[in-house]
């Protein structure tokens, strides 16, 4: 486990594609397990360590997860993503087919299918379903490959997956939403690149980032963005 940052009220750790976050029914060990475990061995705590879940990140997808060390922080940190308060989240992700423009801002309306563990996205509103925005920009290409800049201004569920898909671009190995075949690890071609947010107990700005995964594309992308 990778720390990225860490203060007397947060830490913010590295989360590699297949991770899960929280406990789920696969009786995996998540991430926040984890980062609980290395509290208690590096302060050599005697008790149960204090850990405030801020939001999470899908299994198939990699990079930065936030949590809260203290209850000070937490329902501050809760109400700031909710409300997308002083919190700016930059993802990158990499899609076969070139987006209509080479950046721009899409908005369409989602609904969720809970038995399938799905969104759509819609033009329009309708019943059931939730505004999601999103910028992107196209910041580097290989020979196959597009590698995307996105911004998100609502925290919706797939979001980012199923907006990409809605407009021909689905991600790099997300076969559930249209990539016609899966990355070799399991993994989708996303990562939570970036978190720039202010402190919510001292108010001072706080800039994470994630390394990009140790995958050759991810490298030649990575490459390729430096020289423009």
């Amino acid at each position: 486990m990778t720390v990225l940052y860490e203060d007397n009220h947060l830490i913010a750790v590295a989360k590699k594609a297949g991770d899960i976050v929280q406990g789920d029914k696969t009786g995996d060990v998540p991430l926040s397990d984890k980062v609980k475990a290395y509290l208690k061995d590096k302060y050599q705590k005697p008790g149960n360590v204090y850990l405030g879940v801020v939001h999470r990140l899908d299994r198939p997808v990699s990079g930065i997860v936030l949590f809260a060390k203290t209850s000070k922080a937490l329902p501050r940190l809760n109400r700031m993503f909710a409300e997308h308060e002083a919190v700016r989240k930059t993802y990158l992700a990499i899609v076969a087919n070139k987006p209509p423009q080479l950046e721009g801002t899409l908005t369409h309306w989602l609904t969720r299918n809970e038995k399938q563990n799905t969104a759509r996205a819609y033009d329009r509103e309708v019943p059931n379903s939730k505004k999601a925005v999103l910028d992107y920009r196209v910041v580097a290409q290989s020979e196959r490959y597009i590698l995307l800049e996105i911004t998100l201004h609502t925290g919706r569920h797939h979001q980012i997956r199923c907006q990409l898909a809605k407009i021909g671009c689905p991600i790099k190995g997300d076969l559930k939403y249209g990539a016609p075949r899966s990355n070799p690890d399991g993994s989708i071609s996303l990562h939570a690149w970036r978190l720039s947010l202010e402190h919510p107990v001292s108010h001072v700005p706080v800039d994470i980032e994630a390394p990009l995964p140790d995958e050759k594309l991810w490298q030649i992308l990575a490459s390729e963005r430096r020289k423009l």
